[in-house]
């Protein structure tokens, strides 16, 4: 995508049919996104750009590839507004072999997970892998690591002073998940990030779930352009009303399209232009059952969206959200070539994928062999944590003997954590989990050799009634997290990651039921989607053998991390209220027996 004096003239020259096309897509319905309009059309495509769409007989000689596209519709690539492709547990090639198959084709994203386990150095490792890629990547800076208030502890910490110098790389479309308590509170990393893009012109992207009315208004002085996070469709219209660009999440975990979509469908069609879409944290099964953004497409047009304006949603929509349309988002003279073959726009099942004016994809597969590029130690390295004892997993207050009245933090929902206080028996010091009212531990231990931070505090919801399981794959820190029933059951979880670097893991009665190894970064694989995806199920399975009726039990698990959204979360720093913005003291009363 690098311009010069010479590439230029190449491309002015192939646009005006002095060059001949490398290659053309004869005899298409072109679904032109700009317009909103359907015809007949051809596209002349000269390396990976665009250069002329209409009748380009000619553009055409004896050496220019012919596809021919009779029957079929050419769509944009599909754009995903916002994904952190790591909580799959696919690694960049590893993702790309499973999602540019379904027509994604870019992504916008900040790969801030791969950040917070190896800093910039493995980030670059990451940049040049994405070249090797058939999709894009388009990064947003995150305005700072950790995510977390109070702040965790992260391999690598984003500052403003780290701002100054990474946007001015060319990877560099913005600043990416800007976190609306950490504005509202006017953390200064976060300020000065923002200030550092408005002095480079780029934008910044938002993070603001269930924001409205002041503390909205608040955040949007920032100059926040975006947000992917509205938990009913009146925070998207009063978002959209007060000018910012709505993306509309589809995850494996939170289905916010059906509500969401209402915006458009029943309060203000007009609406439909400035909403996009994204995924946000999709796993390796949902990719392979459902598809990706062509799924999303799909849910949208069952919604009463019209097929046009469900195909502009994932395409032109999120790139002029995130000013990228001059790039990606249409098929228009100038643009790089990402181009799909649909057979019908209201079913919306890709045929081909063409990604930089190359044939990648043909029936769900990729027609070509895509490599892993070999890992240095800055993305497998081991886990920097000392092994532990069961000792580490109980807590332990100053009374031998009584009742302690906690309070757990009770799943509602992947992300939402609400109070329920709960009374436990405290036996020799220790106060012990309670599977009959849903009260295990939960701990999370810092895994980068830095503090050797370790918190313990009660939760609920996963009901549980024996063993424990963990994981280091754990957004927003990717500290290592273990949730059990046991402690004994949870060190050995716990160590078992240590002792291999990483991964998901269930633990029952002293033995390891499943282990899904997650080498690169202690967050992702290299391994196929299909291999993931079996992993992904028997994990789960593990899991329900522990007594878990969550639909994924080790991803609702590893958000509990994030302090983004109220009420409760759990970091390496404790418990945290994340309303109040400050840790917490789970143990509200001790009774002693008499």
């Amino acid at each position: 995508m690098k311009q010069t004096m010479t590439n230029l003239k190449q491309l002015i020259r192939a646009g005006r049919g002095i060059i001949p096309a490398q290659t053309v897509i004869l005899n298409g319905n072109l679904v032109n996104v700009m317009t909103a309009e359907i015809y007949k059309a051809d596209v002349s495509i000269y390396e990976d750009t665009i250069v002329a769409v209409g009748d380009v007989s000619e553009y055409i000689d004896e050496n220019t590839e012919i596809i021919d596209a009779t029957g079929k519709y050419l769509v944009p690539g599909l754009i995903d507004g916002h994904i952190h492709s790591e909580c799959s547990k696919l690694s960049i090639t590893s993702y790309a072999k499973a999602v540019v198959p379904c027509g994604t084709t870019s992504m916008i994203s900040g790969l801030d997970e791969y950040i917070s386990v190896s800093g910039l150095e493995g980030l670059k490792e990451v940049f040049e892998e994405i070249k090797q890629s058939p999709l894009k990547v388009f990064w947003g800076a995150p305005y700072k690591t950790p995510y977390t208030f109070p702040e965790s502890t992260v391999a690598f910490n984003f500052t403003k002073e780290i701002h100054e110098e990474v946007q001015k790389w060319p990877e560099c479309f913005g600043v990416w998940e800007t976190v609306r308590e950490y504005v509202t509170e006017e953390d200064e990393n976060t300020l000065g990030a923002i200030e550092v893009a408005a002095k480079n012109r780029l934008p910044v992207f938002g993070c603001a779930p269930m924001a409205r009315g002041k503390e909205l208004n608040g955040y949007l002085c920032a100059g926040i352009r975006l947000d992917h996070e509205s938990y009913d469709h009146e925070e998207v219209v009063e978002k959209m009303r007060k000018g910012m660009h709505m993306l509309i999440r589809e995850s494996s975990v939170t289905h916010f399209l059906k509500e969401n979509i209402r915006a458009v469908t029943e309060v203000n069609p007009y609406l439909a232009r400035r909403v996009s879409f994204c995924t946000d944290d999709v796993t390796a099964s949902d990719i392979l059952e459902k598809g990706h953004l062509d799924n999303v497409v799909r849910l949208a047009i069952k919604e009463g969206v019209d097929p046009m304006n469900a195909i502009q949603m994932a395409t032109i929509n999120s790139a002029e959200a995130y000013r990228i349309d001059h790039l990606i988002g249409s098929i228009s003279p100038g643009r790089i070539a990402d181009i799909l073959l649909v057979d019908s726009i209201e079913e919306f099942k890709v045929d081909t994928v063409i990604t930089n004016g190359k044939l990648v994809a043909k029936n769900g597969k990729l027609t070509y062999e895509l490599k892993a590029p070999k890992r240095s130690s800055v993305l497998t390295g081991e886990l920097k944590c000392k092994k532990t004892t069961k000792e580490d997993f109980e807590y332990k207050v100053n009374i031998k003997n009584g009742k302690a009245k906690v309070l757990s933090m009770d799943v509602k929902g992947p992300f939402v954590r609400k109070r329920r206080d709960v009374v436990l028996e405290i036996k020799e010091g220790i106060v012990l989990p309670d599977t009959e009212q849903d009260a295990v531990m939960v701990s999370v231990l810092e895994r980068f050799g830095r503090n050797g931070n370790k918190s313990l505090a009660f939760c609920s919801g996963w009901k549980l009634k024996k063993g424990a399981m963990a994981s280091t794959a754990a957004p927003d820190d990717n500290n290592l997290i273990v949730m059990g029933a046991s402690a004994e059951d949870m060190s050995i979880a716990v160590n078992h990651l240590i002792e291999n670097g990483g991964g998901q893991v269930v633990v029952c009665d002293g033995k390891v039921l499943e282990f899904l190894p997650l080498p690169v970064g202690g967050i992702a694989s290299d391994l196929e989607a299909e291999v993931i995806s079996e992993w992904e199920k028997r994990v789960n399975k593990a899991a329900n053998k522990l007594g878990c009726d969550l639909p994924e039990p080790l991803m609702y698990m590893f958000f509990l991390p994030i302090t983004a959204i109220p009420d409760y979360a759990i970091t390496d720093v404790g418990p945290v209220d994340c309303i109040a913005l400050d840790t917490f003291d789970p143990i509200l009363e001790l009774i002693e027996n008499k």
